[in-house]
């Protein structure tokens, strides 16, 4: 039994990367004025049809070029008449050409963390009976071992090819050594390759709201794209979907406002140390459809400290292996099916579980793990997948209405993982 909810979640979805375009000419021009977008905002971490991408981007392109040009004349004509009374008659005046230095980048920039990670963030091309596309990848090992999203690797499986483009322009094929649908991520193996830069693995517990950090990538497979924002929340509930057994991705994600888009997935998230805290996964988007689906300032990376013993165990060959309670969860609703309060209500208690030996039954209410609020069921997997098996935790919950707390071991999924 694993500890998921008892609605299962929403079906798998595609990997949330670009593909590349097919031929034709961009849209005719931008979207008519006045058009209000009423979708909902879906955690997206779906294909990116790279007709759509390249439509889109070719639009911006020309839409820009057209302003810019369009600007320029506006601007002219308009300054025209004060241009020609400037200065002293007679007199002219010309743009100066100075010997500007190229001075070295402060430590703690945006430009000094970039030039640290770049080369040790690659892009990794992949096709497959699911499609092909592209997506980002973590440079692990001086010999290519390389982290990424599963959902970026699966596209190559069951026959399929999977190359890797470097920074220095050199490119490799590569294997994949291991996946983790559960946490949404894959090592991988660039073949015949040596003397790569490997990232310097930082502690994502370290973060803070509001700190400065930078995204680095493949979006939309321009490779070695830079972009910087903010942590703008920990341990947010993110659920990507389900893996083949039902069992939820769900982990608790690192939110960012770094401009993270698809072929980002499994890109680099760096403090400004250059220290990788988070692997790039998924975005919200204002809309559900292929055509708008793009960056709004909300992106969620994988924290690293949860990800990296299972990161060892897939480099290793092993099967990764995950905490669990033994139970099966679903958000606390009244008869009507609204919710009522916060919290994860138990609906099966699992035989010989850990849960079940602590005393929890059916009808609890879970609303903290040690000092980790449960706000919903997600909340509650994300905050369990958090942990090791093994790792001792105290589960605080309601029965009957009395608060109660319960310390016990998590177990292992180890003879039930299909990962």
């Amino acid at each position: 039994m694993t500890d998921q909810p008892t609605t299962p979640p929403p079906g798998p979805q595609n990997p949330y990367f670009s593909y590349p375009a097919p031929q034709g000419p961009p849209p005719e021009g931008p979207p008519a004025a006045g058009t209000t977008m009423t979708a909902p905002l879906p955690v997206q971490r779906r294909p990116r049809r790279a007709g759509l991408a390249a439509a889109v981007l070719a639009t911006a392109v020309v839409v820009g070029g057209a302003a810019g040009v369009g600007g320029a004349a506006a601007w002219s004509a308009f300054d025209d008449s004060s241009a020609s009374n400037a200065g002293s008659p007679g007199t002219r005046a010309t743009s100066q050409v100075v010997d500007t230095p190229d001075s070295p980048a402060p430590d703690g920039s945006v430009e000094a963390v970039a030039a640290k990670v770049l080369p040790s963030v690659v892009k990794i091309n992949v096709a497959g009976a699911q499609g092909a596309g592209s997506g980002s990848g973590i440079i692990l090992s001086s010999d290519g071992e390389i982290l990424t999203n599963n959902h970026v690797a699966e596209i190559a499986g069951d026959g399929g090819t999977m190359s890797v483009s470097f920074n220095d322009g050199s490119t490799a094929k590569a294997e994949i050594l291991g996946t983790d649908p559960l946490t949404d991520t894959a090592v991988i193996k660039a073949q015949g390759v040596s003397g790569l830069t490997p990232a310097t693995i930082g502690k994502s517990s370290d973060l803070e709201v509001g700190e400065s950090v930078v995204a680095i990538g493949s979006p939309f497979g321009l490779d070695s794209t830079v972009t910087s924002g903010i942590v703008s929340a920990l341990n947010r509930p993110v659920d990507v979907g389900s893996d083949g057994a039902g069992n939820s991705t769900t982990y608790p994600a690192i939110q960012t406002d770094a401009a993270i888009n698809p072929g980002n997935s499994g890109g680099a998230l760096v403090d400004l140390d250059g220290n990788v805290v988070g692997i790039n996964s998924s975005i919200r988007t204002a809309s559900s459809s292929e055509t708008e689906a793009g960056s709004i300032g909300l992106g969620f990376a994988i924290p690293m400290d949860e990800v990296m013993p299972i990161v060892d165990q897939m480099s290793k060959g092993e099967t990764p292996t995950h905490a669990r309670l033994g139970i099966s969860v679903s958000p606390v609703a009244d008869q009507s099916g609204a919710l009522v309060s916060q919290g994860a209500e138990v609906q099966e208690v699992s035989d010989g579980s850990t849960a079940a030996n602590a005393g929890l039954a059916k009808g609890d209410i879970i609303t903290k793990v040690d000092d980790q609020l449960i706000t919903d069921a997600d909340s509650l997997v994300a905050t369990i997948r958090s942990y090791r098996p093994g790792d001792e935790v105290t589960v605080t919950y309601t029965h009957d209405g009395d608060t109660k707390t319960a310390t016990l071991e998590l177990d292992s999924d180890a003879d039930t993982s299909n990962s």
